[in-house]
């Protein structure tokens, strides 16, 4: 995983900075601040996801090796300030994946270089996988990250097999069955680009719109989820990134990160085999939870393809662009998507 969000680092450095590689990851009870530089560094730290320079504590002046430890129990949330000595200019980075003890996949989507250079807030924008086993830990550090909303992209079957545990924040969710992903004659999802995720613009449009709504009429931090937090999830991520202007090859890889980050032990609770006798869904799901099956494989195709790309090959064929597609079936206008830009870039 370390050299995925390496890579991704050195994709989301901003060419008009001299700072690159900028990244934060989390080692036991601390953070470590990386980056490259041809200058020292000034390192600053604010738990407010929005904090200038001026409101966030100096934590290492003139700091020329490249690197910071600052002590950040599990569950204390840090934003981290880069600033290159002698130039105006500064970064902002933050731990990624959020740690919880009975979570999976669930990280923030910030720090992305996006339209004109610039990055996509921290602390705005999350994506899960489910969440129905959530410590009260977990979910006292989830109530520290001020959600307004959480959109559940699950069907209504899943959403009944294992609700998620998440409280006190505004649930939002739209119906459908499971069956829309499943073979007609089969036990499992379909698991390719050519037949799940090319459907996935049309079955998660009404979850776009309502996405987008949330993020341009109410304050406050957004998160959303499927089972797995990668393919349903991952295609909203796409769309939300794509609309904030960032590349492709970065959306590919933020996809793929899925691989690393879910566990699946905490993605649905047990199944009972009495309930999944009767219930396609259940017994769909009490088969992935086998040893066999719960470790995650690679979200490509035999080329190395990734199934994602199955669906931009979709949105590209019937709406001509991405652009065209949320403007169509998500509303989201070229006034609302510089509103949206205006909201959640910095």
């Amino acid at each position: 995983m370390r050299a995925l969000l390496l890579s991704l680092a050195l994709l989301i450095a901003s060419p008009a900075l001299a700072l690159a590689d900028a990244r934060a990851e989390r080692d036991g009870d601390a953070l470590v601040v990386r980056w490259t530089a041809s200058r020292p560094v000034d390192v600053r730290v604010s738990t407010a996801p929005d904090a200038l320079p001026g409101a966030a504590t100096l934590a290492s002046a003139a700091d020329a090796d490249g690197e910071h430890r600052i002590t950040a129990p599990a569950g204390q949330r840090l934003y981290v300030l880069l600033k290159e000595q002698g130039s105006s200019d500064w970064q902002r980075v933050a731990e990624r994946v959020l740690p919880l003890e009975a979570g999976s996949n669930f990280r923030d989507i910030g720090g992305y270089l996006a339209a004109g250079g610039k990055h996509v807030r921290w602390g705005l924008i999350y994506r899960s996988a489910g969440q129905p086993l959530l410590t009260p830990a977990d979910q006292a550090q989830i109530a520290r990250l001020n959600l307004a909303n959480l959109v559940d992209l699950r069907s209504a079957e899943e959403r009944r097999l294992a609700p998620t545990r998440i409280q006190n924040v505004r649930y939002n969710a739209v119906g459908y069955s499971m069956a829309a992903l499943m073979p007609a004659a089969g036990t499992a999802p379909v698991r390719n680009g050519a037949t799940l995720y090319r459907g996935f613009p049309t079955l998660l449009a009404p979850h776009l719109k309502l996405v987008f709504d949330r993020l341009l009429n109410e304050p406050g931090a957004l998160a959303y989820n499927c089972s797995a937090g990668q393919d349903r999830t991952g295609f909203v991520t796409a769309m939300i990134l794509s609309a904030l202007g960032v590349p492709q090859p970065v959306i590919m890889q933020d996809y793929l990160l899925s691989t690393q980050l879910r566990r699946p032990q905490f993605e649905m609770p047990r199944i009972d085999p009495a309930v999944a006798a009767n219930d396609p869904v259940a017994r769909m799901f009490a088969a992935y939870q086998t040893p066999q099956a719960m470790t995650p494989t690679p979200l490509v195709e035999a080329d190395g393809t990734p199934f994602l790309a199955g669906a931009f090959a979709e949105i590209a064929e019937k709406y001509g662009s991405v652009e065209a597609y949320l403007e169509r079936e998500a509303g989201l206008t070229p006034a609302r998507r510089t509103a949206l830009r205006r909201a959640y870039l910095e």
